[in-house]
């Protein structure tokens, strides 16, 4: 069989039914122990990954982890425990381990199941599942491809971080007492290449990866090869920046950053503890009133599509961010009972976002810009998520009229999120499509940019 078509023999949906009468078994354990509620998540996960460098292997890595977790509860007392073992001794072993625990803690009036009437009841195909047969060595010869394609593309191409090509697949099943039995599989693959240009303390590193659910969506080998190479090179030379205050734009590559924050901050857990910029935000204005965010669970092929969370709480595309006004938070039904609110399906995390395009690709939003910081990577973890104050080192380029002037590093961008949010002029149509959140590139009107000068 060719390395790079699909298994002659797909046994997933086997696999699933096994892993769901498995989920139904030890559910049936812990209500013959008492359990007032129960809820079980059992996973398979396999993969390959393989890394070289300077055209030689340095590493190759199969994987196949299986995981059962058992969650009870006790009126609302909850004990959770888990394994890999499916000897019927160590499930026996799981459950009474979960109860033993939920049995002496302390009752929590926001513990337990979503409520039944919030469980999905149907179950599209979201079209996440492309198995790639892929073996070792066509592996390997994908890589070696890759960082050779790198390597010959720019003779200050020096040396290599190395390219990587890696596979995996994940079946998964979640079932509680509510009678709801969940089943998600999905893949997953990427190549990248990191590569070095320069030398001695002129040297700089960039790279390039793709990734996708379908083995067809990635960029080929040399392709990526080629792009690390242009970006590695590109930054040769920089030069120091005067501190001041400039418009910043971020490449879409590292602008879902900032709805990373904006997600760290609106999130139940965030919230409830009272540790959030946003507290008590909802339905107040943070962006500028063009500006919108929608959550798309449903999405098809989606790189976070799901029908039901991780409590099988029942997915729907909603707003998140509607004419700059927050709408909703995100939350579990733990979070959602502390705040006295309800689930909005997102225990486990956020699904797919969209962010709205108020304007056209990077080179006509450099155009527009004119004169400022072009980010294109950042360093470190300067967010204080209590206060919003953002402080971050970058990497980029210095932009003038509208053109890339000189590449530039070792800069801070600062501010305060909460000014950095109200401050956004521009969402460009360049949208990143290696991530969940679907964002283009962002034109913040004026940032703290602390430089060497």
């Amino acid at each position: 069989m060719n390395a790079l078509t699909s298994p002659a023999r797909d046994d997933s949906a086997q696999r699933l039914d096994h892993l769901a009468e498995l989920s139904e078994r030890l559910l049936a354990m812990a209500r013959s122990r008492g359990a007032s509620q129960a809820e079980v998540s059992c996973s398979e996960d396999f993969g390959l990954s393989v890394n070289v460098r300077m055209g030689e292997v340095e590493t190759v890595e199969s994987t196949q982890d299986r995981a059962i977790g058992v969650t009870v509860y006790f009126g609302q007392r909850k004990g959770s425990a888990s394994t890999g073992d499916l000897r019927e001794e160590s499930l026996a072993a799981t459950v009474e381990q979960a109860c033993a625990i939920a049995r002496y803690t302390e009752d929590d009036p926001a513990a337990g199941l979503a409520d039944p009437q919030r469980m999905a009841r149907e179950f599209p195909d979201l079209g996440g599942w492309h198995p790639w047969q892929l073996d070792a060595d066509a592996a390997v010869d994908l890589a070696l491809a890759c960082e050779a394609a790198g390597r010959d593309a720019d003779a200050r191409v020096r040396n290599s971080d190395g390219a990587s090509v890696s596979s995996s697949h994940g079946l998964s099943v979640y079932a509680n007492s509510h009678g709801f039995v969940g089943r998600e599989r999905g893949t997953h693959h990427s190549i990248s290449c990191a590569l070095i240009a320069g030398t001695g303390e002129g040297m700089q590193r960039d790279g390039w990866y793709s990734t996708a659910l379908a083995r067809e969506r990635l960029e080929a080998p040399e392709a990526i090869g080629r792009r690390a190479a242009q970006r590695t090179v590109a930054r040769l030379g920089p030069r120091e920046l005067a501190t001041g205050q400039y418009p910043v734009l971020y490449s879409a590559e590292v602008a879902r950053s900032l709805i990373g924050h904006l997600l760290g901050a609106v999130s139940g857990g965030a919230l409830y503890r009272k540790a959030s910029f946003l507290l008590d935000h909802a339905g107040r204005q943070i962006f500028p009133d063009w500006f919108s965010i929608e959550e798309r669970p449903l999405l098809r092929e989606g790189l976070r599509s799901g029908a039901f969370d991780a409590e099988g709480v029942a997915t729907a595309d909603s707003a998140l961010v509607s004419r700059g006004v927050l709408q909703r938070y995100v939350l579990g039904s733990y979070s959602a009972r502390k705040l006295g609110l309800s689930s909005t399906g997102n225990a486990g995390g956020i699904h797919n976002l969209e962010v709205a395009a108020n304007a056209g690709d990077l080179t006509t939003m450099l155009k527009d810009m004119g004169t400022g910081l072009l980010v294109t990577e950042l360093m470190g973890q300067g967010v204080n998520p209590v206060t919003g104050d953002y402080s971050r080192g970058a990497g980029g380029f210095w932009i003038e009229n509208g053109q890339i002037a000189y590449p530039v590093d070792n800069v801070t961008v600062a501010g305060n999120l909460k000014d950095i949010f109200a401050a956004i002029e521009a969402v460009g149509s360049d949208v990143d499509r290696r991530s969940h959140i679907g964002i283009g590139s962002v034109l913040v009107g004026r940032m703290t940019v602390a430089g060497g000068q």
